[in-house]
Formats: C-alpha cells, sequence, structure tokens
C-alpha cells in the first residue's frame, strides 16, 4: 500500500506539472519598449557591418522575442521539436518514432538470446553450475546504466563504425545495441524462473513418450511457459523504453523521423535528461517535459503492471492449480 500510495503521489506530481500546457493562458501585451542594442565594434568593421546591424535590428531574435511558444495539440503532434527558437515547436513524434525504434531493437536483440539462455539454464546446465550462472548473469541487472553508455560511447560506437563503415558514429543500431546488454538480465531472469516452474511431470511424461531433451525443451518445456516469457519481455520492453543514460549518450540525439537505424534519433527520456536542467521554470517548455514524462510513466507503468498481475501470476495460478 506505501509503495502504491508513492506512486499515486509522483504521477499526480508529474501530471500536475504537466497540466498547465492544457490551459489557454491570454499572453501579457508588452508596452513596446525600444531597448538600446549593445554593439561589439561594429563601428570600426566599415559600413558592411553597420548595414548588417540595422537589416537585423527589426528582426525578432530568440532572447528578444519573449515568445514561449504554445503547446496547442497541433502543435504537440506536429514533427519537429525545436523548442528554442523565436516560434518554438513541440512536436513529439520524432521523440516517440526513436524511443520505439531504440527499444525494438533492443528487444529484437535481447529477448533471443535471454530466453535462449534461460532456456539452457534451466534444462541442460549442470545443477552445480545454475548456482553460478544465474547469479552472474542478474549481476548485469545492478550495473550502472551510465557505465554501458560510456562502454558504448568510447569503445562500441568507434568498434561498430570500423567494421560496418557507416556514416555517423551515434545512431539507433549502437543505442540499441547498448540497451539490449541492460535488457538482457530482465528477460533472462523473469524466463528462467517461468521455465523452472513448469511442472516436473510434464517433461518427465514427454521424454517418456520417446521425445528428445531439445524437443522436450523447444516444444513442451517452452510453450508451457509462454505466459511468463511474455511477461518477461514486456518487462524488458518497459525498461528499455524508459532507459536515459544509455540512449543519451549512445544515440546522438538528433529529433528526426526515419525509417533508417544507421541515424542519429532522439528518444523522450533523453530528452527530459538533456533539457529539465536548462529550462526556465514554469514556462511552455517545462511543462511540455513534464507532459513528456507522464506518457512515459503512463506507458511504463501499464506496461509493468499487465506483466506482472495478469501475465506472471496467471501463469503461476495455472500450474498451481487455483
Amino acid at each position: 500500500m506505501v509503495s502504491l500510495a508513492a506512486i499515486v503521489l509522483i504521477f499526480l506530481f508529474v501530471f500536475r506539472e504537466a497540466a498547465p500546457i492544457f490551459v489557454h493562458k491570454e499572453k501579457p501585451v508588452r508596452p513596446d519598449v525600444v531597448e538600446e542594442e549593445e554593439t561589439y565594434g561594429e563601428e570600426f568593421l566599415g559600413e558592411g557591418a553597420q548595414r548588417l546591424s540595422e537589416e537585423s535590428a527589426g528582426k525578432p531574435s530568440v532572447e528578444s522575442s519573449g515568445s514561449e511558444g504554445e503547446a496547442s495539440l497541433s502543435n504537440l503532434l506536429s514533427t519537429t521539436w525545436q523548442p528554442v527558437a523565436t516560434e518554438p515547436k513541440y512536436g513529439l513524434w520524432p521523440l516517440i518514432v526513436g524511443t520505439l525504434k531504440v527499444t525494438v531493437i533492443a528487444i529484437v536483440i535481447a529477448a533471443p538470446l535471454a530466453i535462449l539462455a534461460a532456456l539452457f539454464t534451466s534444462s541442460f546446465a549442470p545443477r552445480w553450475s545454475r548456482e553460478y550462472i544465474k547469479p552472474a548473469i542478474e549481476l548485469l541487472a545492478g550495473f550502472p546504466s551510465v557505465v554501458i553508455g560510456f562502454f558504448a560511447l568510447v569503445t562500441l560506437a568507434t568498434a561498430m563504425q570500423n567494421v560496418f563503415g557507416y556514416q555517423y558514429r551515434l545512431n539507433v543500431l549502437l543505442g540499441g545495441i547498448a540497451m539490449s546488454l541492460a535488457v538482457i538480465p530482465i528477460v533472462y531472469t523473469v524466463s528462467e524462473d517461468a521455465i523452472t516452474a513448469v511442472p516436473r511431470f510434464i517433461t518427465e511424461a514427454s521424454l517418456a513418450l520417446g521425445a528428445t531433451k531439445w524437443q522436450t525443451a523447444l516444444f513442451v518445456t517452452l510453450p508451457a511457459a509462454t505466459p511468463g516469457v511474455f511477461a518477461a519481455i514486456l518487462l524488458g520492453f518497459g525498461r528499455a523504453f524508459g532507459e536515459t543514460m544509455i540512449v543519451l549518450m549512445a544515440t546522438g540525439n538528433a529529433a528526426l523521423i526515419s525509417w533508417s537505424i544507421l541515424e542519429p534519433v532522439r528518444t523522450m527520456s533523453a530528452t527530459i535528461g538533456a533539457e529539465m536542467a536548462e529550462v526556465v521554470f514554469g514556462d511552455t517548455h517545462y511543462h511540455v517535459l513534464f507532459f513528456i514524462g507522464a506518457i512515459l510513466f503512463i506507458f511504463t507503468f501499464t506496461l509493468n503492471a499487465v506483466a506482472e498481475v495478469f501475465i506472471r501470476q496467471r501463469l503461476l495460478k495455472r500450474f498451481k492449480g487455483a
């Protein structure tokens, strides 16, 4: 109950900070004040510099425009994320697409490796070796994500660019591979628990009917543990979707929409991590970042709840006959 109350309070705080973008506020009318601009020695640079200074005097700049932009629905659904400009753009599609691309690549790499490793540990590894294999893999879950990000940024990025010869050193593929290192321990741990929970009489019946150990593992044990394995994939998906440091350091942080996995992207969590410390408190950009945080919170919480409550518990009840 305490943890549930803490989750509710955190959600209320995040949503309260994001709520002002849904309320239309009248912009204050600024008095027409002619500001005296500072000069930086243009009088000594000749007529060309003076003409350029006179032409730019009538144009608004990012600092002097005073525009925070309006986070309207059309602005949020646009395809441009450019919050610092004379006309700020808060399009979320580049961030959503970038997050999904990195997450899908991480799951495609991590899920098969982790599930096969769990199947090997539970069905083929000697009993004495299980006591070392599982704790060793689970230790990876305790690795700080910034360490994995440094490894991807310093070592893995250069090695992959030398091998594949692509243009951008930091891109979606690198971010997905680095993210898979963080996802594998989660998928492995939950999958191994689910496979181990399959009653022994099911595998013994398969072996008694003449199936080999590999046939029993792939076509009897693994299908019986499908709900738990599916829950493991959902938990890994949620971890990859909300991870910040790895994608911040390995994906290039360019808010682009493309189908290529060899171009930089910017994810939702990386945007919050990179811009929250520099944003002006209380302006539109500040509230939009909290709105992105609310989307991440709802998505990851829903995934984790579905995986834990409806799928994993269903598997346990199924085998316990409850």
